[in-house]
């Protein structure tokens, strides 16, 4: 009895995906790196902090914060020539190897009395110019792997863990910064990294379709000529443009305008990221969703989300209004990792994820510093309101868009194919093969009952 209630409890979709050999080596690991990353969020500021000079503390730790995300993007535009020609998943090691050696290198140099200002934001920096492709890697890794049933499933699981990293990830760096210095968090980080190296190395992959010789030029191509993809990129940058200003301006909501302390804008965080778990979770047990609807759907009510910010006298209606946010907010990148999964042909999916992970690296640090600009003109309410209601506006502008780029016949939507009686609970290896598209073979995307075309 106890032994088959587990197996109910979970969701068909996520059973299905954790039937899967490889998805089951290579998850835990997966998931140690986001809880490193997670634990990065705090450390590496902190140590800027430690390492700055009087009255520059808080301009080093701005730089030490764009040099581990930036230079991603210029990676993804300079190294593509040699990047693009790698499979997912040395994409996904040469990246992890980089950044364990790198920020090894951190704590090493602490401890030597080497580490410097300049050599710390040359660390960060270096170490994160693979990173848009290592991401790249992760998330095409799967793709031709899992059959569309398990693959929405399959990115749910990993925008969960990214979430859970959010929540865990910061408390526990601060319970280890109170402890040993900074450098040895980005340390532990470092290890994260190299054991997502190896186990990556060493797992054993279905061959794959070889990326194709010129596919930056393809993946530039396949974004150009499919409205629908572009569409989704432009979308996501500006609705990570909108959010960007809301870090920068709720630490001041919180201690000016609430008057409250750091532990509050810690329960703001938190919230966001316990909706953003439960929202990215449920998504996977989704059995037909329609994408474009959802997506912009998710979009206005994180845009709701941020209005009750306008209330200044107690923190209640915005720190549900920011729980709210976060729980319509997790299943987000989910959804668009899977339409852009099912629209692009194998052979440069690695390429086109890259171009996304670049596009996409410059929105949020853009909209921080437009924040700060806002900030200094008008008041934190003002900021977080009006950057709710960019994020509404956001929504009738593409529904608009979508109607005259072409895709406005149908509404594309993930539909599983259903899994047979006798196939249920059988190994993945020992089921019937299924038919796939021609596109590499790629699950089918269904549009109003009719493959994609």
């Amino acid at each position: 009895m106890l032994s088959v209630l587990p197996g109910r409890l979970v969701p068909a979709p996520y059973r299905r995906l954790f039937a899967d050999r490889t998805f089951r080596r290579l998850m835990p690991v997966f998931a140690l790196s986001d809880l490193g990353d997670g634990m990065t969020v705090v450390a590496v500021a902190w140590l800027a902090l430690a390492l700055g000079p009087d009255g520059g503390q808080g301009a080093l730790a701005g730089l030490a914060v764009a040099a581990y995300v930036l230079p991603g993007a210029l990676g993804a535009l300079l190294l593509g020539r040699w990047m693009r020609r790698l499979p997912a998943r040395r994409l996904l090691v040469a990246d992890s190897a980089l950044r364990a050696v790198l920020l090894g290198a951190v704590p090493l140099a602490h401890v030597a009395g080497l580490l410097t200002p300049a050599l710390y934001v040359g660390l960060l920096g270096a170490s994160s110019l693979l990173h848009a492709w290592g991401k790249a890697g992760k998330h095409a890794l799967f793709a031709p792997l899992l059959s569309d049933d398990r693959r929405l499933a399959a990115n749910s699981v990993l925008s969960t863990s990214m979430w859970s990293a959010t929540i865990v990830g910061p408390a526990l760096a601060g319970l280890l910064v109170g402890v040993v210095s900074p450098a040895w968090v980005i340390g532990l980080d470092s290890a994260t990294f190299a054991v997502l190296a190896f186990q990556t190395g060493r797992t054993t992959l279905p061959r794959q379709p070889a990326p194709v010789a010129d596919g930056a030029q393809r993946g530039a191509g396949i974004l150009l000529r499919q409205p629908e993809l572009l569409g989704l990129l432009v979308v996501t940058w500006v609705f990570n443009l909108a959010f960007g200003p809301v870090e920068v301006a709720l630490p001041l909501f919180v201690s000016d305008d609430l008057r409250a302390t750091t532990a509050l804008l810690g329960a703001y965080w938190a919230a966001f990221g316990v909706g953003a778990v439960i929202g990215a979770s449920a998504l996977g047990a989704a059995r037909r969703l329609p994408l474009w609807p959802a997506m912009l759907g998710i979009i206005a009510g994180h845009g709701l989300g941020m209005l009750p910010f306008a209330h200044t006298h107690t923190a209640l209606p915005s720190l549900i209004g920011f729980a709210f946010a976060g729980l319509v907010y997790g299943p987000y990148s989910a959804l668009s990792l899977t339409l852009l999964q099912d629209r692009t042909p194998a052979e440069s999916l690695t390429t086109v994820l890259a171009v996304r992970s670049a596009v996409l690296l410059t929105a949020s640090p853009l909209g921080a510093a437009l924040g700060g600009f806002l900030l200094d003109r008008t008041g934190s309410p003002v900021v977080l309101v009006g950057c709710g209601v960019l994020m509404i506006a956001i929504v009738p502008i593409s529904a608009v868009a979508l109607t005259f780029s072409g895709d406005h016949r149908s509404t594309p939507s993930i539909r599983p194919h259903p899994v047979r009686p006798s196939e249920q609970g059988a190994p993945p290896e020992t089921r019937p093969a299924r038919h796939h598209s021609r596109h590499g073979g790629r699950a089918e995307l269904r549009q109003g009952g009719n493959p994609d075309t």
